[in-house]
């Protein structure tokens, strides 16, 4: 049957839909007219193979225990091979309710309370937020900034890992929000430090569809030693646009890893995953490539669109070089405000709901990300009001 969602550019209404994007905005602070570009989820309709999916699942009407099978498994390891050239095995998986959920248990899992962790700011917030609530420390190998692009301070990071005694580095791949997709020689530095320090890397490469300018890297798949140290998170939640549905394939290919992490799964008694999302998440994996295809396509053209627009228009702010994922990072600084006045700017001028920089890390103060993954019109408003806030 023909994929029949290919229709980016239809403007479909989220209001009143429970959604956390549209929703939410009264409850978060925001005023009730802003228009949102900030948490991760596109607002794009499913590929027509996972909502017939689900509407099967739907008519059959029991909704009891479920677990997944054997076809399960050979749809997300088909699309991990088709997409990546990485070979997967049944027993490496183990599924979560989400990649942020599945970073907690590693965390536990893999360090004791007061021990230091690892990340590279400005990163995805929940890293600093699930390693101090569960009494750990944040150590930050801040990326470095240098024409328009970030880069890795590898001396920086091994002299961190040594003085700090670092257990655990949580790697972003690409990386959310700076939009960098490392490249292999990256990649195999850190890697190489982390193998020479006996220290375990958890890859959050929920984005690991949306590499644009090169292909994305496995980190477990570029050395069989990496695959020894390494826990591996994914989802469809990402690509096909599935969060609501709360699964993850996490794959840990170490025996001792994965009896530690299922450990914690086990603590917090979390057994059998959402029917629909293991249905839509196996339909995604098996049927869905055009989708997505065309859909990464569209996404290009918002990305570019969105760099073009910046710069002719909005004098003042400069886009990061985008590599991967669908958020842009755009820096505010020249503007000369601070953090509490580029808020307000965006927030009661522009009328727009981004995500500030500064949640991100100090690092990202004077930086705002943008979710682009929406139809253009709605780009090409959200940018018009951007421009005549910064004008005005």
């Amino acid at each position: 049957m023909p994929e029949k969602n290919l229709d980016f550019d239809r403007i479909i209404d989220r209001r009143n839909t429970k959604s956390v994007k549209y929703d939410l905005a009264a409850k978060k602070g925001m005023p009730e007219d802003v228009l949102p570009l900030w948490v991760a989820d596109m607002d794009f309709r499913v590929s027509s193979y996972i909502q017939e999916a689900i509407a099967r699942q739907v008519e059959h009407g029991v909704f009891g225990y479920s677990d997944t099978g054997e076809e399960y498994f050979e749809a997300v390891k088909g699309w991990m091979k088709r997409h990546h050239g990485w070979d997967v095995e049944a027993d490496w998986l183990v599924k979560t309710p989400g990649v942020v959920f599945a970073l907690s248990l590693a965390v536990k899992a893999f360090t004791e309370p007061g021990d230091s962790v690892l990340i590279q700011q400005p990163v995805y917030y929940p890293f600093k937020r699930v390693v101090e609530v569960n009494g750990r420390r944040t150590i930050s190998n801040t990326l470095v900034y240098e024409n328009n692009k970030y880069f890795m301070d590898f001396e920086d990071f091994e002299e961190k890992i040594i003085r700090e005694k670092i257990k655990l580095f949580i790697l972003c791949n690409p990386h959310n929000p700076v939009g960098r997709v490392w490249t292999e020689d990256e990649l195999v530095r850190i890697g190489d430090i982390c193998q020479k320090h006996h220290v375990i890397v958890v890859s959050d490469e929920i984005h690991g569809d949306f590499a644009f300018k090169r292909k994305h890297h496995v980190f477990a798949g570029l050395k069989k030693e990496y695959g020894e140290f390494t826990v591996t998170c994914t989802a469809p939640s990402k690509t096909f646009n599935l969060a609501g549905l709360q699964l993850s394939n996490i794959f840990i290919s170490n025996p001792e890893l994965r009896r530690a992490f299922r450990r914690q799964l086990d603590i917090v008694g979390y057994e059998e995953p959402n029917i629909m999302g293991m249905v839509a998440c196996e339909a995604a994996y098996r049927d869905g490539d055009e989708w997505y295809e065309a859909m990464l396509e569209y996404v290009a053209g918002n990305i570019a669109f969105t760099r073009e627009y910046v710069e002719k228009n909005i004098p003042g702010v400069t886009m990061a070089e985008h590599e991967g994922t669908y958020l842009v990072w755009l820096d505010f600084r020249q503007l000369g405000m601070t953090g509490e006045e580029l808020e307000e700017m965006i927030v009661q001028r522009a009328r727009l709901w981004l995500d500030g920089g500064a949640m991100f890390g100090e690092s990202g103060t004077g930086f705002q990300r943008v979710n682009v993954a929406c139809p253009r019109k709605i780009l090409e408003e959200a940018l018009e009001r951007m421009k005549g806030a910064v004008l005005a």
